[in-house]
């Protein structure tokens, strides 16, 4: 079974891939499209089975792969509660993606292609969340990069879409070297990377208190470092690696230019599934970070500070897609937030329940997108609601779920309200320094995040029209093959909170997650959020109200205020609608250098120097000398004469001297 959940969306990639010109679009769409049903519904049945079984970590042997001095690696697929959970996410969103897919596509020539990618990424993200060794997980992790890049640049003839393709690649590739460093420092601290070697040692590998210090065990960057120093950098390495896969300041400006690619691109890679797979690397690592308060700190801090940052740039954006895709980056910065405070499975809930409701506004904008003629300036719609009801009514569900609707301290609510509450509750309870400026940030954010989830739907579906009659006279409801995902996540958006908040974060989490992760029987920290102050449960309640009423007045009672507001305060509106200037101030700090030092090689270095002085130099002397010593043959009797009479004067004057 497990073989073929994970193989299945290869198989599809390579028939399609390889004769998809052959089969035709149609088929090409059924193809792929009926291997991740079947994924799906075997993720299901593995998922119930192992995450409410009583089976403890098993893995599935595939074949042998590396061997090589005292590097043993084997390709096996890992199976734990851990991992059907990341399947469930992974399977059951690109099914549905790959359904949606089949009527939002249906008018572009390359559907062969697109499909295939779409299983690609499936495959490699499942290569990566079913990994049994580090080196398995970084090749997942690659194939992911290299699917994103494809599926951003789908459309290559748009210039955007390849500098977006382009540059999601380069600050991927910043955030690779580090985790690929991480893995070599494991390697030199473990002597394997296999992960059940790993976690067998790491929970001796740090000498106990009182205890005398072992010498250095790693150099790193000049620097002897001892057990502990050494955990502490290799575990930042890694954390380098979830930032940039994670979408974390300062790695996440690659999240909203990724928006070129197709609309159902971003519901599968940038809102469900590639995007959390820094948040499983580190929940997966869990035992090696309780080893480094320091590193969970760091961790902790980054997560607070682009939960913040994303939700303020996300307040003034104007394109439909690239509200959601700032929406994303602060959801994530919330997940790691719960990892830094240790509450490793209130990190992967929001993920699993994150999954459902940002994969249904996604896809639910490319309803809107596909309604009115490829528009996604929410300042040209308008006045939609009752041109495309089931569209509206999804969007607004997704958008119940984002901001965390519920009835405070009860089992009623959407799935937000119990996972995003949950992880800012953990944030007042954590024991690390940041974890109160960390609380704070959520709680800002979370009104934020209302603030500007209605106002996208207020903008987009509510008020006069603002786009043109033609569009007006166009705008339709999508075809069943796009609404029904849409129906299935919106389940998942409303229910999956309260379905699973008890396996998840509740009683039964010690049963469900066994030993997938760190030892969540010894970590107290989920216990203790059911025993705070009143007005901590209630502070995201009432931040989420306040970002309500303020859209509501701005967008439906007074919609001149918002640009009154504007213009009241230019120098921080263009601060937020710049994105806190971090693409300008990488263009200063690197790319210009880049190119500088990239031009000077080129002309001067390569063209100046080595070919200068090289062959071209070399080639150019040879040319010149000829063409001096062709000018010596002139055909004429008495030059030659004369050049005889010299040489016999030079001859006769040298054998006199």
């Amino acid at each position: 079974m497990y073989q073929a959940i994970v193989f299945l969306p290869l198989l599809g990639f390579l028939i399609v891939g390889l004769f998809g010109t052959s089969l035709g679009a149609k088929a090409s769409e059924y193809i792929t499209s009926g291997f991740l049903v079947i994924a799906a519904v075997l993720s299901w049945v593995a998922f119930f089975s192992v995450g409410f079984g009583h089976g403890e970590v098993f893995t599935v042997p595939v074949l042998h792969w590396i061997q090589s001095g005292g590097l043993d690696v084997s390709w096996a697929l890992r199976i734990d509660t851990l991992t059907v959970v990341m399947l469930v996410v992974v399977n059951t969103v690109s099914a549905l993606v790959h359904i949606y897919s089949i009527g939002y596509m249906h008018h572009d020539s390359n559907r062969p292609r697109f499909f295939a990618y779409l299983s690609l990424f499936t495959f490699a993200m499942l290569m990566l969340v079913t990994a049994d060794n580090l080196v398995q997980m970084f090749f997942g992790w690659e194939g992911v990069g290299l699917a994103s890049y494809l599926l951003i640049g789908f459309w290559y003839k748009k210039p955007s879409a390849n500098a977006a393709a382009i540059k999601a690649f380069v600050v991927n590739r910043v955030g690779d070297f580090g985790f690929a460093l991480g893995i070599f420092g494991l390697f030199v601290l473990f002597g394997s990377v296999n992960l059940g070697t790993i976690f067998a040692n790491a929970a001796t590998f740090i000498p106990a208190e009182g205890a005398p210090q072992d010498a250095a065990v790693l150099t790193f960057l000049g620097h002897a470092l001892d057990k502990q120093a050494a955990m502490t950098v290799v575990c930042l390495l890694l954390f380098m690696g979830a930032m940039g896969k994670s979408a974390q300041v300062p790695l996440h400006t690659w999240l909203p230019d990724a928006m070129e690619g197709p609309t159902p691109v971003s519901a599968l890679i940038h809102a469900a599934t590639m995007v959390t797979a820094g948040v499983f690397m580190l929940a997966r690592l869990s035992p090696l970070f309780e080893l480094s308060h320091s590193a969970l700190t760091v961790v902790t801090f980054i997560g607070a500070f682009t939960a913040f940052f994303a939700a303020t740039v996300g307040l003034v954006q104007n394109d439909i897609k690239r509200v959601i895709a700032y929406s994303t980056c602060s959801q994530l910065g919330y997940m790691f937030v719960a990892l830094g405070v240790g509450a490793y499975g209130a990190a992967i809930f929001h993920l699993f329940t994150h999954a459902f409701f940002k994969a249904l506004l996604f896809l639910g904008s490319g309803s809107v997108i596909h309604a009115v003629s490829d528009e996604q300036d929410m300042r040209k719609m308008g006045g939609l609601r009752k041109l495309i009801p089931t569209t509206y009514w999804m969007m607004v569900i997704g958008t119940l779920a984002l901001t965390g609707v519920g009835i405070p301290v009860t089992v009623i609510g959407t799935a937000g309200f119990f996972s995003k509450d949950a992880i800012i509750e953990t944030a007042f309870a954590g024991h690390n320094s940041v974890a109160g400026l960390a609380f704070v940030a959520l709680v800002i954010a979370a009104g934020f995040t209302s603030f500007y989830s209605w106002r996208l739907i207020f903008m987009t579906f509510h008020g006069e029209p603002r786009a043109s009659h033609e569009v007006m006279h166009h705008v339709h409801e999508s075809p069943p093959v796009m609404l029904v995902p849409l129906f299935i996540l919106a389940a998942g958006a409303l229910f999956a909170g309260i379905i699973f908040h008890g396996a998840f974060i509740g009683e039964g989490y010690a049963e469900f997650w066994k030993a997938s992760l760190f030892t969540l029987a010894d970590n107290h920290i989920l216990h203790e959020i059911h025993e705070l102050p009143l007005w901590v449960e209630l502070s995201p309640f009432i931040a989420m109200l306040i970002g309500l009423a303020v859209a509501w007045q701005f967008y439906i009672r007074s919609p001149e205020m918002p640009r009154n507001l504007a213009a009241q305060h230019r120098g921080l509106y263009a601060f937020l609608l710049n994105k806190w200037y971090f693409d300008e101030l990488y263009d200063f700090l690197f790319v210009r250098p880049a190119k500088r030092l990239g031009s000077f090689l080129w002309k001067t270095g390569d063209g100046t120097i080595i070919d200068g002085l090289g062959p071209d130099g070399i080639s150019a002397r040879v040319v010149d000398v000829t063409n001096r010593v062709v000018k010596l043959q002139t055909g004429y009797l008495y030059h030659y004469a004369f050049a005889m009479l010299i040489g016999v004067a030079a001859l006769v004057t040298w054998m006199m001297l």
